[in-house]
C-alpha cells in the first residue's frame, strides 16, 4: 500500500485537536471512503517539554536501582535456565547485583552533571492544527462526507 502523493493532495478540513481529526478520518472510514487516500498533517509544530519534578542524586540512584533490578531479573532468568540446582539463588543474586550497580551508575551519572539538569521531564511534539488531506480526485467526496458529519454533530449537540 502506498501513501498519498503530497503534491497531489488537497486539504479538505482542519482541526485544532488531533482527536477531532481522528474522528473525521474514522467517519470517512465508516462511510466507505477509501481512507488509504487520506493523511492527517500536523502544522505549526512546537516542542513542549513538561517538567515532572526535581531530580536529586538520591532519585537518580533510585531510578538506576530500579532499572538495574529489571536488567538483573532478565539476566538472572537467562542464567537460571542453565542452572540445575538453586536457580532461585542465581536469580536473586542477579537482581541484587543489578540493583546495586544500577544505583551506583545512576547516582554517579547524575552527580557528574554537577547540577546542570536537576529535573526530570518529558518531551513531546504538538501541532497547532491538523489538516485532513485527501487525494485531489477524491476531495469533493471527502468534503461532502465531512460536511454531513458536521451537520449531524450540530443537530445532535
Amino acid at each position: 500500500m502506498t501513501s498519498p502523493d503530497p503534491t497531489d493532495s488537497v486539504t479538505v478540513a482542519t482541526y485544532t485537536d488531533y482527536a477531532d481529526a481522528q474522528r473525521a478520518v474514522d467517519y470517512l472510514s465508516d462511510n466507505s471512503f477509501p481512507v488509504e487516500h487520506v493523511s492527517i498533517v500536523g502544522t505549526d509544530v512546537k516542542l513542549v517539554e513538561t517538567v515532572l519534578g526535581r531530580l536529586t542524586t538520591g532519585r537518580a540512584a533510585a531510578a538506576g536501582a530500579l532499572s538495574g533490578g529489571w536488567f538483573g531479573l532478565f539476566v538472572g532468568l537467562l542464567l537460571s535456565i542453565f542452572t540445575n540446582s538453586s536457580w532461585w539463588a542465581v536469580l536473586l543474586s542477579a537482581v541484587v547485583i543489578g540493583v546495586v550497580w544500577g544505583a551506583i551508575f545512576g547516582g554517579v551519572g547524575h552527580a557528574m552533571t554537577r547540577g546542570q539538569r536537576d529535573f526530570t521531564s518529558v518531551k513531546s511534539l504538538q501541532a497547532g492544527q491538523y489538516g485532513i488531506t485527501v487525494a485531489a480526485d477524491r476531495a469533493d467526496e471527502a468534503r461532502a462526507l465531512l460536511t454531513r458529519m458536521n451537520r449531524n454533530a450540530a443537530v445532535q449537540g
